[in-house]
């Protein structure tokens, strides 16, 4: 049917219509996290459906001491998820058993609803400790990609760029969140969103009460 012949206030109302739909469709494709600060109401209006975050723990930490703050998990997953609705948070990290300072944190983490993944730390000859969770976080992304519409990856890491990526094929919608000179063009060319650390840095560290 040609709108031409659509009497004057059916045709008004197919151009506004028409016009709305191409104003949220580009707001939905161009958007960048970089933009929700100055008008944080519009991550808010995405449909962004179930939030699933993903974090890599050893590269979030070395994010935070490049900063010199550290992170509230409290405050950090209340600004990624920006009011949408929480699927879960995963937390993956390298442990050292005997370090009760960090068994204690992994517990809060727990307690505040977090999934925490772990892994004992492996020490190298040249007296460094490590664990890799690469493999873990990628198959939980990929795994549980059905359950949930948006994935949140803080990380940086270019090894994850592919399950990431299938993630993303597999029609979720993908935010990665890093620290930007710690981060792989891999990653940041895949997201629909990025966000920095650096420019939340405020939002998410850990405030000193004042005696």
């Amino acid at each position: 049917m040609h709108t031409s012949k659509l009497p004057i206030n059916q045709h008004l109302d197919l151009i506004e219509k028409n016009k709305q739909t191409t104003i949220a469709s580009q707001a939905q494709k161009n958007i960048k996290f970089t933009d929700v600060d100055k008008n944080t109401s519009l991550i808010n209006n995405l449909n962004r459906g179930r939030v699933a975050v993903f974090i890599d723990g050893s590269n979030l930490l070395y994010a935070a001491l490049q900063l010199g703050i550290e992170i509230d998990y409290a405050k950090l997953l209340y600004r990624l998820v920006a009011g949408a609705r929480l699927f879960r948070p995963f937390f993956y990290t390298g442990v050292d058993p005997k370090n009760e300072k960090q068994q204690s944190f992994l517990l809060w983490m727990r307690h505040h609803g977090y999934r925490v993944i772990t892994k004992d730390l492996v020490e190298f000859p040249d007296g460094s400790k490590k664990a890799d969770l690469d493999v873990e976080i990628a198959v939980d992304m990929m795994t549980l990609a059905g359950l949930y519409n948006t994935a949140i990856l803080v990380s940086g890491d270019g090894d994850l760029a592919y399950a990431a990526n299938a993630v993303s094929y597999q029609g979720a919608r993908l935010e990665i969140v890093s620290l930007r000179s710690m981060t792989s063009d891999s990653l940041i060319n895949i997201a629909d969103c990025y966000l920095d650390l650096d420019e939340i840095k405020q939002d998410i560290q850990k405030t000193t009460r004042s005696v």
